[in-house]
């Protein structure tokens, strides 16, 4: 029984030692000392990332029309409609660079959203994808502001059952400006979560077509021309940013 005792009180005093020990990663050096090799991964990170967001648009323009008969432009009418406000859904990937903690600059290419407009037989449809390239300035609170330059590839079609062959579509390339404010969190090391409001803007487009007008006993062609002018665009977004 002294035995059985003794084995146990033993062990017990091997485990206590053992718990008392050191970590691992700390070693005596033989004088007296201690070297300490604690292993980790840090992983560093290189500045550059990409990011992809959902925008919802808001559209704020002015179309202007013109029609006239193809050989006598003294017989002629002007129209216009004004659209506000007009919602659309979009979205946009980005691929950027942190210059240090406050600056960031990226590259963004986007899809606005397609407007489309019906009436009297005619169908109106505007697409804007665009290209940027932005600057922010992120705050230490998470908020940012931003302000970016390129351009909006504008694509028109008006079409309807009185127009004669020709094309349907025309498409120009616009000047476009923007400015952002939003708000950014981490999630993890690597994921950032993004809110932003931006306002932009880009110059209008002309489109030119011919039609017959399919009620009349003459045969006499008229032209349609169609001006979309400075167009205003407030969006919001929520985008995800990956940082390597």
């Amino acid at each position: 029984m002294k035995k059985i005792a003794s084995v146990f009180i033993l062990a017990g005093m091997t485990l206590a030692t053992n718990a008392m020990a050191a970590p691992s990663y700390i070693q005596r050096d033989g004088r007296w000392g201690y070297n300490v090799t604690y292993d980790y991964t840090d992983k560093a990170k290189t500045g550059w990332y990409v990011a992809g967001r959902g925008e919802l648009s808001f559209l704020n323009f002015e179309n202007k029309y013109h029609t006239a008969l193809a050989d006598d432009l003294g017989v002629s009418e002007d129209d216009s409609d004004k659209y506000s406000m007009e919602p659309l859904f979009g979205g946009s990937v980005s691929f950027g660079k942190k210059i240090n903690y406050f600056w960031r600059v990226d590259g963004e290419a986007g899809f606005i959203g397609s407007f489309s407009d019906k009436d009297n037989g005619t169908e109106f449809q505007m697409n804007v994808p665009y290209l940027t390239a932005n600057v922010y300035y992120d705050f230490t609170n998470g908020l940012y502001l931003g302000a970016g330059a390129g351009a909006a590839i504008v694509t028109t079609k008006i079409d309807g059952d009185a127009f004669l062959p020709g094309d349907r579509n025309s498409t120009s390339v616009s000047p476009m400006g923007a400015l952002m404010l939003g708000w950014s969190h981490k999630l993890d090391d690597n994921f950032v979560i993004d809110l932003r409001y931006r306002f932009a803007g880009f110059t209008g487009h002309k489109h030119e077509r011919r039609f017959e007008l399919l009620d009349e006993d003459d045969n006499d062609v008229y032209t349609i021309e169609t001006k979309t002018g400075f167009v205003m665009d407030n969006s919001i977004s929520v985008g995800l940013r990956y940082e390597f």
